[in-house]
């Protein structure tokens, strides 16, 4: 009986022997996920996390001049004065109104018109595919600061031919007004921003199982319903993506406006939140202030990131 029973309790030989390889696969695949991944957390944590730490640090810090201040500064502690000073600034609040109303102007515009753009190209309407994806592309290869140039050259007054073509039909129009500057930023970065978006969104198209559109196709859906009703609600995930991305760069928003400030006294040095980080760094030579800025702009982003990325899971649960 107790032969039996020993017999009965001990693990079966085949099990006993598939064990070893089983750790030793998990090990290997444990393996190669940290050869994988510690180039991206190397990079991670010097470009990202590092700065982060020390922006940080230095928020909560502050030069201190004795006397009239032309003696030498000493560094004190100040704790959270600094977000304090920056939250009770005007020019920094009215920095995010400007941004909000820019988002609020360029993140539909891009996106949609990227998207109709693609849309348009997968149709197979469009001759030269390529070439017409090149040239969509074109601007983005563009330097930013250089593409703000282009543009301002064509935004001022008496260098412009567009001004002047519009004089000639008795049409007055000021890029860089009070009313027009914001709308004129937008536009240099649609200019700049198009192509690169519509290519994500063609990629995407293009990856869609052909059997879904023939499907369409024969259930008698037109071009326009294919792509609205059929097409878009498959890429969803691409189209939170460009949101998102969109939204990032819209609130680092600092090359336009920076280089319009020469140009306009509409576009002031604390036009953007990027714009006041500048000033208070190099400007006034504020680090700690500056910091504080920049980590409130990076909770800012974070937040509004979070919010899109949890507005589209919920859409996708409901659908």
């Amino acid at each position: 009986m107790s032969t039996v029973m020993s017999s009965k309790g001990a693990a079966p030989p085949s099990a006993a022997a598939a064990d070893p390889p089983r750790r030793t696969q998990r090990r290997q695949q444990r393996v190669a996920a940290a050869v994988l991944l510690t180039p991206f957390t190397a990079l991670l944590v010097a470009v990202f996390l590092v700065p982060v730490g020390y922006a940080i640090y230095l928020s909560l810090f502050s030069e201190d001049h004795e006397g009239l201040g032309f003696g030498g500064g000493r560094t004190v502690f100040t704790g959270l004065r600094s977000y304090l000073s920056v939250l009770e600034d005007p020019s920094f609040l009215s920095g995010f109104g400007t941004i909000a109303l820019y988002c609020v102007i360029f993140v539909p515009l891009v996106v949609i018109s990227a998207l109709a753009l693609a849309l348009l190209l997968d149709s197979g309407l469009v001759r030269l595919r390529r070439t017409a994806q090149m040239l969509v592309y074109l601007p983005h290869a563009v330097p930013g600061i250089i593409a703000a140039v282009i543009w301002l050259y064509l935004y001022t007054p008496g260098l412009s031919p567009v001004i002047k073509l519009f004089a000639q039909a008795d049409i007055t129009i000021d890029f860089l007004g009070l009313h027009t500057v914001l709308p004129s930023i937008v536009n240099i970065a649609l200019w700049s921003g198009l192509g690169y978006n519509m290519i994500i969104f063609y990629a995407a198209l293009q990856a869609l199982p052909r059997e879904v559109i023939e499907a369409a196709t024969i259930d008698g859906a037109g071009g326009i319903r294919t792509a609205l009703q059929v097409k878009v609600p498959i890429i969803r995930g691409s189209l939170v993506m460009v949101c998102m991305f969109s939204l990032i760069a819209a609130l680092q928003l600092f090359t336009e406006p920076m280089l319009m400030n020469q140009a306009t006294p509409m576009v002031n040095s604390r036009f953007t939140p990027n714009m006041y980080i500048y000033d208070a760094a190099f400007r006034r030579n504020n680090y700690g202030l500056a910091s504080a800025a920049s980590v409130i702009l990076l909770i800012v982003t974070c937040v509004l990131s979070y919010a899109v990325t949890r507005w589209s899971g919920r859409r996708e649960r409901r659908a």
